[in-house]
């Protein structure tokens, strides 16, 4: 993966897109085989944010309390991890929220937070496993706009698995299409459209084309 990609992973339930996180995360051994990081150095901590599909709050602390666990984990002093903890969530446009509980949030609002709390160590990749699949049209929209501006804004790279078609081309600069059984990835396809796009890209040829190029290979690829 190149330094700064958007690279989305999409295919057929069960056929390993959270399995592929959870081995570049390091949360489980490869089976066989290894995860390369630079040329074979390993990751440092911090380098990797992960965040899942579930926004996984702490139900009975705080917003702020949310997004510094990394930094405590990690021993930060405790001024500098809220420091950073606010800087995150100012990123993700919820200032003002610090105070809040999980449950005073709306669920677009609980997936803000648990963004801010894979961002807060910095990292240099970004792992995001279906992380707006259950929210509503409107809200999705607005944070695929919302996650483009800050990928562009912190130089991030981001590995994103989805299970849209639509949502893959609109946000990523390569889909990687996989099939299950055994999981492996059957095609790799650029998505030729400059940045920013903005909400007249999803009206245009170029964006109709790539999706429909995407469905074509995921129709092959669940025919696997």
């Amino acid at each position: 993966m190149r330094p700064g990609e958007f690279l989305s992973l999409v295919g057929p339930s069960g056929c390993g897109k959270s399995t592929a996180l959870r081995l570049i995360a390091g949360l489980i051994p490869p089976s066989d085989g290894q995860v390369r990081w630079d040329g074979g150095e390993r990751p440092r901590p911090g380098d990797i944010g992960f965040v899942f599909q579930e926004p996984t709050l702490m139900p009975w602390a705080r917003v702020l309390a949310n997004v510094t666990l990394p930094l405590r984990l990690a021993r930060l002093a405790r001024a500098e991890a809220e420091a950073r903890a606010r800087d995150a969530l100012a990123l993700v446009g919820l200032e003002g929220f610090e105070r809040a509980f999980p449950r005073e949030l709306s669920g677009g609002m609980r997936m803000r937070v648990s963004i801010a709390r894979a961002l807060v160590m910095r990292p240099r990749l970004l792992l995001m496993d279906e992380p707006f699949a259950a929210l509503d049209e409107i809200t999705r929209l607005k944070l695929n706009d919302d996650l483009l501006a800050l990928w562009a804004e912190r130089g991030l790279a981001i590995v994103f698995v989805t299970h849209s078609v639509y949502e893959s081309v609109y946000l990523s600069n390569r889909i990687a299409i996989m099939a299950a059984r055994p999981g492996r990835i059957v095609a790799e396809l650029p998505v030729v459209a400059p940045y920013p796009r903005a909400a007249g890209f999803r009206h245009g040829a170029t964006y109709g084309a790539a999706c429909a190029e995407v469905s074509a290979a995921l129709g092959r690829a669940m025919a696997a």
